[in-house]
This record gives C-alpha cells, sequence and structure tokens, in this order.
C-alpha cells in the first residue's frame, strides 16, 4: 500500500465527506447487529431476520428510481443534507422505543420501513454528490473504493463494539449510540464548500426521466449488465448474512459476543478487499478483478456453509467478504467512471435498486429456504450461486473481448478496401 491508495484525500471537501460518514457509518452498523439480535432473541426466527432485512431494504427497491431522478433533477447536496437529518430522527425514535423497554416486533419493523424509504432518496444524492467532491476526476475509482474500505472498517468495527455493548450495557445503548452519531456526518456536510448549484430546466415529468433513464441503460449493455449481475448477487448470494445470528447461536454457541466476531471478520475480509481495490494502479482491468472475486465470495461460502471448527469458520468469512467487497465497489465504479453525468443520478438509482431493492426479497427466499433445507445447506446453494455468477460474467467478457476484436477487424478490412 503506498500514497496513492489515499489520493482521494488531496480534495478538502471528500475528506470532510469521509471523516463523517466513517463516525456515522459504525453507528449504523451498531444498529444493524443490535436490532438482528432482538428480532432472533424475541422470535428465535431465522425467517423473521429475513423479514427484518426485508422491511429496511424494499422500500429502497419500490422508490429508489424516484430517488435517482429526485437526485438530478434537485440540489443533491440539499438532498443529501435531508436525508441525513431524518434517519437521524429514525434512529432516535428507535432508540427511545428500545430504551423504555415497550417495544414489539412489529414496531421495529415499521422503523426499519422508514428507514428504508429515506435510504431510496439518500444513496443516489450520496453517490452522485461523491463525483462533485472529488476536484481531480482521475481520483474518483480511488474514492469510490476508499468509500468501500470506510464501510467495511465500520462493519468490521460496529458489530465488535455492539456485540460488547449488547452484552454489557444493553440494546438501547447501541441504538443511542447510532442516533448521535449522525451528527459527525450532518457536521461535516455543513463544512463543505462545493461549487454553486446551477439548477437545469426539466421539460420532461418525473415517469419521462425515468424512461430516458431506461432507455440510456440499454442503449449502453457493458452498464446494463453490471446491474444485472449485482442483482443476481443481491437477490441469490448477500442475504447470507442474515443467518449469522443461526451460526452464532446454533452451531458455535455463543452469544451476542460471538455474532458481533463472526460479523466484523466478514468486515475484516471485504476492508481488506477494499484497501486492494483503492491501491490499484489507473486503468486497472476492473470488470476482470470482478469476474474473479465473484468466484472467491462463492468459494468462501461454500466453504463457510458446514464448517463447525469456530477459528476456521472465522477465515472462510473473511475469504466471502473478500470477495464479495468487489461486487459493490467494481460495479459502482464502472458505472460512475463511463456514465453521462446528466444521467448518473437515474443510472446510480438503478444500482441501488439492484443492490439493496433486490437484496430484501432475498431475504425472504433464504429465511423460507431455510426453514426446510437449514440454514448450512442455504449457505451452500448461495456459494454455489456466486460460482455461477461468477463463470456467467466471465463468458460475458470473452464474448465483449471477442466483438470488440471482430470491431477492429472490420475497419482494418475497410481501410484496405479503400487503399
Amino acid at each position: 500500500m503506498n500514497i496513492t491508495t489515499f489520493r482521494a484525500f488531496s480534495s478538502r471537501n471528500y475528506r470532510l465527506y469521509f471523516a463523517g460518514q466513517s463516525v456515522s457509518l459504525i453507528g449504523t452498523w451498531m444498529q444493524k447487529t443490535a436490532v438482528s439480535w432482538v428480532i432472533y432473541t424475541l422470535t428465535h426466527s431465522t425467517f423473521m431476520l429475513g423479514l427484518t432485512l426485508f422491511a429496511s431494504q424494499f422500500p429502497s427497491f419500490v422508490l429508489s428510481l424516484f430517488g435517482g431522478v429526485v437526485s438530478d433533477r434537485y440540489n443533491r447536496y440539499k438532498v443529501l443534507l435531508t436525508t441525513q437529518v431524518a434517519s437521524m430522527i429514525q434512529a432516535s425514535l428507535l432508540a427511545v422505543l428500545i430504551l423504555i423497554k415497550h417495544y414489539a416486533v412489529w414496531e421495529i419493523l415499521a422503523l426499519s420501513v422508514v428507514l428504508g424509504i429515506i435510504n431510496a432518496f439518500d444513496v443516489p444524492a450520496r453517490q452522485s454528490l461523491v463525483y462533485e467532491m472529488i476536484e481531480d476526476k482521475n481520483d474518483l475509482p480511488n474514492a469510490l473504493a476508499l468509500n468501500s474500505s470506510m464501510v467495511n472498517l465500520s462493519r468490521l468495527i460496529g458489530p465488535g463494539i455492539a456485540g460488547f455493548v449488547l452484552e454489557y450495557l444493553g440494546d438501547g445503548i447501541c441504538f443511542g449510540i447510532n442516533a448521535i452519531s449522525f451528527i459527525a456526518v450532518i457536521g461535516s456536510l455543513m463544512m463543505m464548500r462545493l461549487p454553486k448549484y446551477v439548477g437545469t430546466k426539466h421539460t420532461k415529468n418525473v415517469f419521462g426521466e425515468l424512461k430516458e433513464g431506461l432507455t440510456y441503460l440499454k442503449s449502453t449493455p457493458s452498464i446494463s449488465f453490471v446491474i444485472m449481475m449485482l442483482g443476481l448477487i443481491s437477490l441469490l448470494v448477500l442475504p447470507f448474512s442474515t443467518l449469522i445470528p443461526y451460526y452464532a447461536r446454533e452451531v458455535f454457541k455463543g452469544n451476542a459476543t460471538t455474532f458481533g466476531v463472526i460479523d466484523s471478520v466478514i468486515g475484516l475480509g471485504a476492508f481488506s478487499g477494499a484497501i486492494f481495490l483503492a491501491s490499484l494502479k489507473t486503468g486497472s482491468n476492473l470488470k476482470k478483478i470482478l469476474s474473479i472475486n465473484t468466484l472467491i465470495f462463492g468459494i468462501g461460502l461454500v466453504l463457510f456453509s458446514h464448517e463447525s471448527l469456530y477459528w476456521l469458520a472465522l477465515v472462510f468469512a473473511a475469504l466471502a467478504g473478500f470477495g464479495m467487497m468487489s461486487q459493490i465497489t467494481i460495479s459502482n465504479t464502472l458505472i460512475q467512471t463511463t456514465v453521462e453525468p446528466a444521467m448518473r443520478g437515474r443510472v446510480i438509482s438503478f444500482y441501488a435498486m439492484a443492490f439493496f431493492g433486490l437484496q430484501p426479497l432475498g431475504g425472504l427466499l433464504v429465511g423460507l429456504v431455510s426453514k426446510w433445507i437449514g440454514a448450512p445447506n442455504t449457505i451452500l446453494c448461495e456459494g454455489i450461486a456466486a460460482l455461477l455468477i461468477g463463470l456467467l460474467h466471465i463468458r460475458f467478457l470473452r464474448k465483449e473481448k471477442l466483438k470488440q476484436q471482430q470491431n477492429v477487424m472490420a475497419v482494418d478490412e475497410h481501410h484496405l478496401q479503400a487503399v
């Protein structure tokens, strides 16, 4: 790792954003861990874990396309500031509910739905705004990789802290810490000096702009295939994390700390993957790396699924985390670096819909399947699905390369005929 790994930090606005988000995301992961633990403790049901994921992310699936249009039509900075304040209010309500000790599963699910609605507008605005924070646009892939390292470092730290807090201080404190953590990100946003927003006139209505985004995707198969691949991974593979509380309690006979450790180790693998991506030289073949790391993701899950030896299971969980990282980061990088600026919000909303929207459906699917065939066999199937998707991507890249070679040969033949 060298100094170029952090070259995006040369942009002041990005430094502020990174610092604020780092604090907030630790709180977010603490809350995610605590919600899973509280739900599983109340219900002892893997299906309810899947339903909780569904409640928090399905609204993003339904509304993220409108979130993309809002991001392209209005001031992204103000949209992001609004969503962060709304997230802080949601976290505070959840914290109060847990602290007064009078709560039911439906109340936690209802507040999860509220967070999902907020995220539908937050993600396209936040991802699009990163482009505006970077002064040298060549640093954008590095900024997105650092973003992922931030998310995964917080995933590494957050569940570990959450496990300790749940064990010794209680679940209410976990939720309270998350509510307070939003002060950091809101403060960092208010300190930014972004270029003055210049509004553009919109001749189409919201549905017209959605259709325009869909037409753009159809005309750029290289982007649409990446989004389709991410959608399959989100539906069939990423929901493996909903079954981790089962492994902590039933397979390894542990407690909240065990759950926090497994989640943190997955985060450690993902963080390592993000740093690896941030260290890549400009011009690296990201599509090839994406397909290889999808295979690594699958291998990690297959090996983890039936492993009863705790320390070895942690190694395989970290391996899966490393491969998982590329799905999110490289897909985002390929989209951000190739999409037209006017279409950025809308295309990112399709990305968000594939990533956040299909996971909750996958969570329900995983919850149901695990009741029939058991959690270990379900994760084995998810690993096999990742392997098949990785092979599908390799096949697509070969066809794409062959098509390019044929185009080059056709141009050369045309020149020869002209001569």
